[in-house]
């Protein structure tokens, strides 16, 4: 092997071609006993961005809904109360019923006129950040940094996380 830096690049590059299996666990962790110039050995670490995506929206969901007062608690959840039920089952229940299907109805059909109308006439605009037609064939590179374990144990220190 000429270049371990080069192989490793062309290794992840290799990975993001491909996908990630959902019928197993949404992550992969490679280990490549690959001597580099900062390593004696890489581990790559893949994980499909849905998790990110909820674990982040779920800190944040629970960070907003945490009180003033004891920001340490965890929230609570408001229960309704359920209102005496009514047996009127007059000409007004009856109306009330129909308007509520019909404006669902409306509104639903109007909103699917709106999408298909954005689909077929709405353009992207023009920016520098676009690539030119074909771009997201060509082969990804990857920039990454190498993390001594006595930096991660520095900053596990630091934030006084647990192990």
């Amino acid at each position: 092997m000429d270049s371990p830096e080069k192989f490793v690049e062309d290794y992840i590059s290799n990975l993001s071609k491909t996908t990630i299996d959902k019928s197993k666990p949404l992550w992969d962790l490679h280990l490549l006993n690959v001597k580099t110039s900062e390593a004696e050995a890489v581990g790559i670490f893949r994980i499909h961005h849905s998790l990110g995506d909820g674990t982040s929206l779920m800190s944040l969901l629970l960070d907003c809904t945490r009180k003033m007062s004891d920001p340490e608690a965890l929230p609570t959840v408001p229960v309704k109360k359920k209102p005496a039920l009514c047996n009127s089952s007059g000409f007004w229940h009856y109306f009330l019923a129909f308007w509520s299907v019909f404006r669902l109805l409306w509104n639903t059909l109007v909103d699917v006129l709106m999408f298909m109308a954005t689909a077929l006439f709405l353009k992207d605009t023009k920016t520098p950040l676009e690539g030119p037609p074909g771009v997201e064939f060509t082969p990804r590179r990857f920039v990454h940094r190498t993390v001594s374990l006595d930096d991660m144990k520095l900053v596990k220190n630091a934030l006084n996380a647990v192990s």
